[in-house]
């Protein structure tokens, strides 16, 4: 870690917490805070998931010899910093990384490197809410005023929430917009109490269920929702529900107790984004990972041990069906929808300078995952590998929406 970089965040850090000592904030919306949980090895029960299904030589191959190809020509000679992974039934079938974590430093990025995978996030946080939901905790039509009395928006729910057809603004734009003093940082309960106690002020405010908006907004309102059922901090109950079960030892939602093994982002042009003041909200963004973590998030998620299928249904059904077309958003999930039944389930993400591509084909069973802290545009082009597995025409690369800066 470069010294410049360790000092900014130092400097950064203790200044959060001398801010987050002095701020004080609308309490009325919670009445309780969640604290965060302590996990020891006595407390952990580790989830085993079903074995890789071999492939065969000949098909490992070509996979093998399109992934190469592909990752030379669009992601090695554009100046790529990350991780890349394909695979196959569970097997990672190709996998590459390149680059420094700190540019200018000595770190080589690898398989234990963890980057910020930015609105990919957004598949943890749904899928805690529908576990919550699969459990009997909570009603994915339950409205927000359920959990926040106070909050005066008829019609939202859990459900809108998730399929971003809540109707509300993104608070990456109302909370500059509302003059947010950016030496502060920005938390979950700050969305919240703004769109409480300053409604009137907030534009582009949309009835519930009337289209589709990706908005970051959602999300974080979601990790309010999960650690009120919970009574836990959505860090402490994401990674004691998902990441250290399924031993996912790279990953984690970012706290300053993590800014020691955070990366930092850079733009195109190689320069570094600092920590600013949106930087600390979660639920919409600030997972850390992996490729083979999010693998090994795949195969949790199709392996029977975390959901059931009905639980899956509702995650992947298609909610947003005023347009035409094969695009549309489930709960959580970006998917592609084929005339002939297919789907990619996928999602983006781009925050800063990172950005990322988590690609699933789930008739296929195959996973496209690429991971990057140097802003390219070119992994977006990774859904191009699903062709590699089936007929995907069409299925264009578009960008993460919303949730960039």
């Amino acid at each position: 870690m470069s010294l410049t970089f360790t000092a900014y965040r130092y400097a950064a850090f203790i200044a959060s917490g001398l801010l987050i000592f002095t701020h004080t904030s609308c309490s009325n919306a919670q009445s309780k805070q969640p604290v965060p949980t302590v996990i020891t090895a006595d407390t952990v029960s580790y989830i085993e998931l079903p074995d890789p299904v071999p492939v065969s030589t000949g098909e490992k191959e070509h996979i093998l010899q399109a992934s190469e190809a592909w990752y030379n020509k669009m992601l090695l000679r554009s100046g790529f910093n990350g991780g890349m992974i394909v695979a196959k039934n569970g097997n990672i079938i190709f996998e590459k990384y390149h680059g420094i974590a700190h540019l200018r430093g000595k770190d080589t990025i690898n398989e234990n490197t963890p980057l910020h995978v930015a609105s990919i996030s957004k598949t943890f946080t749904a899928m805690a809410v529908l576990k919550l939901w699969q459990d009997g905790k909570l009603n994915l039509d339950d409205t927000l005023t359920k959990y926040f009395p106070q909050f005066n928006y008829p019609g939202v729910t859990i459900r809108s929430l998730l399929s971003h057809r809540s109707g509300l603004p993104n608070y990456l734009y109302f909370m500059e917009e509302l003059g947010w003093d950016k030496t502060k940082f920005v938390t979950n309960e700050d969305v919240l109490n703004t769109l409480i106690t300053r409604k009137s002020e907030i534009k582009n405010i949309s009835f519930p269920n009337t289209h589709f908006e990706y908005c970051n907004t959602n999300f974080a309102l979601l990790g309010l929702v999960i650690e009120k059922v919970t009574g836990e901090k959505l860090p402490s109950y994401l990674k004691e529900t998902f990441f250290v079960p399924l031993q996912m030892k790279n990953t984690f939602v970012y706290t300053d107790a993590d800014s020691v093994k955070t990366n930092p982002s850079y733009d195109w042009r190689n320069k570094m984004y600092p920590f600013e003041y949106l930087d600390k909200t979660y639920g919409d963004k600030n997972v850390f990972t992996t490729p083979r973590d999010l693998l090994i998030w795949d195969r949790a998620l199709t392996s029977g041990k975390l959901f059931k299928s009905e639980t899956l249904e509702e995650a992947y059904r298609p909610y947003s069906n005023e347009h035409r077309g094969i695009k549309n958003y489930g709960l959580g999930w970006h998917m592609y929808i084929f005339p002939t039944g297919r789907k990619i389930i996928y999602h983006n993400g781009w925050w800063h300078g990172s950005n990322a591509v988590f690609t699933r084909l789930l008739q296929d069973s195959a996973t496209v995952i690429v991971i990057g802290n140097k802003f390219n545009h070119n992994i977006y082009k990774a859904k191009d590998l699903s062709n590699i597995f089936g007929n995907y025409a069409n299925a264009d690369d578009d960008e993460e929406q919303g949730g960039g800066k």
